[in-house]
């Protein structure tokens, strides 16, 4: 069994969609964000229609997909862009030098337009596409010549989204998931930014045959990325305080191979104690107070498997259930993340020490968790913590350099600009996140004590 699923493994391609893989779905240019696993009933709904997910699979990542008339009715197909929008986009530039238009001489009264709905439902029902409305609506449009190329452009987009909308389909990484989740519902991930989040693998030096050592209440993204970055190199251990573990659920999304999730272990950090003593039940007592705390955001984010996230509307749970909009494959079953270390991992790990550190609790004491858990790290090994606030890093900072615990401790703001890059409309967004969390990072070293 372990040699087919190696083997099935090297053969799967990366790049293209398969079913039973975790997809995301970008919908209309990032009106809305959709994670899905592909299988042949997974269905999507846009609007107020329900189209199914099984054209999607065996297409390569990074595939436009539009909502066409096929045989059975509407459904998703191929799209491949042409070149002609950039080639009107570089003659509006010319145009724009030899005429001047602007917007001040039209009314929005709702009459420019003599197109009816009843029209436009006529059209869909002998088979119109959706791009055959969108021209059709220029056409019977009365000002749509009188307006500026921009404008026209915009009235343009605006109508393609309602009528022929278009599905991105996007390979779920690091980066993608972190930016999906950021953008409706940064609290799951403890506000951590995408940008926060290369910090903390740059700064813990995450590289290939590492033995990371990793605090993640964030959902399990820390997790994967810190595994993603690894390849199937090293381990992961994602310790815990307590006897409940937290949730890593967003680790399923990442489409990790068997070999990789197979270096994805975790271990209580009593377990993981050097010391034999009476530490180990306070770690215990302590967590246990704290877990119960947490209880109910760990059950709340216990089925992001398949997870719509949809930034224009109201702030509503977006947890969607696997067997209404996208059932997971049950045929091919795959290593599951996040097994119980081994005790011959956990005593070499005692012996030797971890690598490296990475710490993302925002709902622990910072300080009280980074006593425990630095004597579990060899000497000269790098450490990051993230906290949306500078106070509790602030203390871990005072009392490190205190106790002559580390070197080279810093504290870190980062700072992130989004841009629109768009033919004479290059600017930096107009809404953009302006706060990203602090970071703490240093070296441990051996304490003379």
């Amino acid at each position: 069994m372990s040699q087919n699923d190696s083997q099935s493994d090297s053969i799967q391609n990366p790049r293209v969609t398969w079913e039973g893989c975790s997809v995301l779905l970008d919908i209309n240019d990032g009106d809305r964000l959709v994670f899905a696993r592909l299988s042949a009933g997974s269905t999507l709904k846009i609007g107020n229609k329900t189209y199914s997910l099984q054209p999607l699979i065996g297409c390569p990542f990074g595939s436009l997909f539009q909502v066409e008339n096929g045989d059975q009715g509407h459904c998703l197909a191929r799209f491949v862009p042409t070149v002609e929008g950039n080639n009107i986009q570089e003659k509006g530039d010319f145009e724009s030098q030899d005429e001047i238009k602007d917007n001040r001489a039209l009314v929005d009264n709702n009459k420019a337009q003599s197109l009816t709905g009843e029209e436009i439902n006529a059209m869909r029902s002998q088979g119109a596409t959706g791009d055959e409305i969108v021209e059709a609506l220029i056409a019977n449009s009365a000002t749509f010549e009188k307006k500026t190329l921009f404008s026209q452009e915009k009235y343009r987009l605006k109508k393609q989204k309602k009528y022929a909308p278009k599905v991105l389909l996007r390979r779920p990484f690091a980066r993608s998931i972190c930016e999906a989740y950021f953008k409706k519902y940064p609290a799951r991930i403890g506000f951590l930014r995408v940008d926060a989040l290369s910090l903390l693998l740059s700064m813990a030096n995450v590289t290939a045959n590492s033995d990371v050592l990793v605090v993640d209440m964030v959902g399990g993204l820390l997790t994967g990325a810190v595994a993603e970055r690894l390849g199937g190199t090293g381990y992961v251990c994602s310790t815990y305080l307590g006897s409940t573990p937290y949730s890593i659920d967003i680790v399923r999304i990442f489409n990790l191979s068997n070999e990789i999730c197979k270096r994805i272990v975790r271990s209580s950090l009593a377990d993981l104690s050097l010391s034999q003593n009476g530490t180990s039940e306070q770690i215990h007592q302590q967590g246990d107070d704290i877990n119960m705390e947490c209880l109910s955001n760990n059950q709340m984010s216990s089925s992001v498997g398949t997870e719509e996230i949809t930034p224009t509307e109201n702030e509503r749970s977006d947890l969607i259930s696997e067997t209404t909009v996208s059932p997971v494959n049950k045929t091919g079953k795959s290593t599951k993340a996040g097994n119980k270390a081994s005790k011959q991992a956990i005593d070499l790990w005692k012996e030797n020490g971890f690598s490296s550190l990475i710490i993302a609790a925002p709902e622990l004491d910072l300080w009280s968790l980074l006593k425990d858990l630095l004597p579990l790290l060899a000497n000269s090994a790098p450490f990051a913590i993230y906290h949306q606030y500078l106070q509790p890093l602030a203390t871990c900072m005072h009392n490190l350099q205190l106790g002559k615990m580390a070197i080279g401790l810093q504290i870190s703001e980062p700072w992130l600009r989004e841009y629109q890059v768009l033919p004479s409309r290059t600017h930096p967004c107009m809404q953009m996140s302006a706060f990203g969390g602090y970071i703490l990072s240093g070296i441990k070293i051996c304490s003379s004590s």
